[in-house]
């Protein structure tokens, strides 16, 4: 499944005002069913229904060219995360979450956004495997629970 990523700020103001789809110790999860943009999401047509290979439907561009049906975007505050190492490992975290979850959870533009820092007692290294380790467990935990809550 391919993944697009919300890059627009309007996008993002967007979807930090939809109220909160779930949320874990360190991660607040917001979600709607929408494409970056406000537009529809785009129509999938099962392969049952139709083929790339039918001679009327076969477009001048790519046949492969598909359109994402879920978008990323991710907010880190400083506040939470002070070293650039530990923010990009988090980054990394979230998008292979979203890309081991994206076949169950629903069509539309997600947002991951961390709401508390990881205690640097616990994890003293910026980038340490503990802390991957950590913010994977608590990811996977919350969007499997967000894929079982389809809309």
């Amino acid at each position: 499944m391919m993944l697009g990523r919300v890059v627009h700020s309007t996008d993002f103001q967007r979807l930090l005002a939809t109220p909160t789809r779930s949320r874990s110790a360190h991660f607040a999860l917001h979600y709607a069913p929408w494409a970056p943009g406000g537009a529809a999401l785009p129509e999938v047509t099962p392969l049952s229904q139709k083929l790339s290979t039918d001679p009327e439907d076969v477009p001048a561009a790519n046949v492969d060219n598909h359109s994402p049906r879920v978008w990323l975007g991710s907010v880190l505050p400083k506040r939470h995360a002070r070293r650039a190492v530990t923010r990009n490992l988090l980054r990394r975290q979230i998008r292979g979450a979203l890309v081991r979850h994206a076949g169950q959870l629903p069509g539309g533009c997600f947002v991951v956004r961390l709401r508390a820092p990881f205690p640097r007692q616990d994890f003293p290294s910026a980038a340490s495997r503990a802390l991957s380790q950590a913010a994977r467990d608590e990811l996977d935990a919350l969007l499997t629970g967000t894929a079982r809550r389809r809309p």
